[in-house]
């Protein structure tokens, strides 16, 4: 899962970017307007695999792991201007879904670019440059559908390019009317065919808000489909993360307990983009390794296989399935074999959440 992190100048994306990742990158620098990228990779905090590795003692444990993207260069206007630059562009369309950062919190040190902290009318704006950023992309594709098929230029297959008009007609009604393309109810095809159009508000979206270490959490009207809202008190947050990333466990508990977190912003985020993207977890387990892997909900046995190697998939015979929950209440696979929990699957199976897979094939 990769996830862009995003929002207007002075909003703090490299401080939560910092708190997500456990980094240091340096915060409050202006960019000037310069594009400008900081990438981290963090492994998944599931307690799951711990557990696993202690039943197993593999030779190595993996977790599942998100890729994060602090993306500075966002600025007010770029998408009524023409849309995006490139470069900006590419980074943000590659991503599966993004992440808003809207402040909330004051500071004499970093005062606000506009003048004033207002986070519905920062978040409004960021939505705002996304949308006519599309709407430039789909009125450009309508255009040159428009005229093709004047000029005869689809010939050979009219039918398609007016269905492929229709829906970009469909998507510019939306945009037009300030909707977000995801609240749109898109098929799987429909979605399929729009991957190469960097179109940024078809994206799932978390809105995280920037509160201060002292500040109340804040609540907004926000109901499109595909999205979220969580507070981190992004300061606090970034100072606890590199507690942890510095081994001081003492220090990170003490201030956790003083601040009243009870989980640290890296976990809740990683957490609640599970449930933004649809994803859930599977386990292998054994002597070499025990891992962690990630796929949609709703994905099938053989998907499952796929994820792991493309040849498990070819050669698919079954899967071993067996719950999380039933594997370590039996303390053993050969205990869930002999209480009939380890299951035989076919390639149609539906992959639980923590399910402990072994595939079976045959090339």
């Amino acid at each position: 899962m990769k996830l862009g992190i995003i929002g207007l100048p002075g909003a703090g994306k490299t401080t939560i970017f910092n708190a997500l990742t456990r980094g240091d990158a340096p915060t409050g620098q202006s960019m000037g307007g310069r594009f400008d990228v900081l990438t981290a990779i963090v492994d998944v905090n599931d307690q799951r695999v711990e557990v696993l590795t202690d039943m197993f003692h593999p030779q190595k444990k993996t977790a599942a792991r998100i890729t994060y993207t602090d993306v500075a260069g966002l600025q007010k206007g770029a998408g009524a201007n023409g849309g995006m630059n490139g470069a900006l562009l590419n980074h943000l369309a590659a991503m599966d879904g993004l992440v808003h950062i809207v402040r909330a919190f004051e500071s004499d040190l970093a005062p606000h670019p506009d003048g004033s902290v207002d986070p519905q009318r920062d978040l409004e704006a960021l939505d705002m440059e996304l949308l006519l950023n599309d709407l430039v992309v789909v009125e450009k594709k309508i255009e040159k559908l428009t005229e093709g098929l004047k000029r005869g230029a689809f010939k050979n297959d009219k039918a398609e390019a007016q269905k492929e008009l229709a829906l970009f007609e469909r998507l510019n009604e939306a945009l037009s009317d300030e909707r977000p393309l995801r609240d749109l109810d898109l098929t799987e095809e429909e979605l399929k065919s729009l991957r190469g159009y960097s179109l940024l508000t078809i994206k799932p979206v978390m809105v995280v808000i920037n509160i201060g270490d002292d500040q109340d959490e804040l609540s907004f009207d926000y109901n499109y489909d595909a999205s979220m809202v969580t507070n981190l008190r992004g300061r606090l947050e970034m100072e606890l993360t590199q507690f942890g990333a510095a081994g001081d466990d003492d220090a990170l508990a003490m201030f956790m307990e003083e601040y009243g977190v009870n989980e640290l912003g890296l976990d809740k985020v990683i957490r609640l983009s599970y449930d933004l993207m649809g994803l859930q977890s599977f386990f292998t387990v054994g002597e070499d390794e025990v891992r962690a892997w990630t796929v949609q909900r709703g994905a099938t046995a053989v998907d499952a296989a796929a994820t792991i190697h493309s040849d498990l998939a070819k050669g698919f015979i079954r899967a071993e399935t067996v719950a999380y929950d039933d594997l370590i209440g039996l303390g053993s696979l050969a205990q869930a074999r002999h209480a009939g929990k380890l299951r035989q699957e076919g390639r149609t199976y539906i992959v639980q959440d923590g399910d402990v897979i072994s595939i079976k094939f045959n090339l």
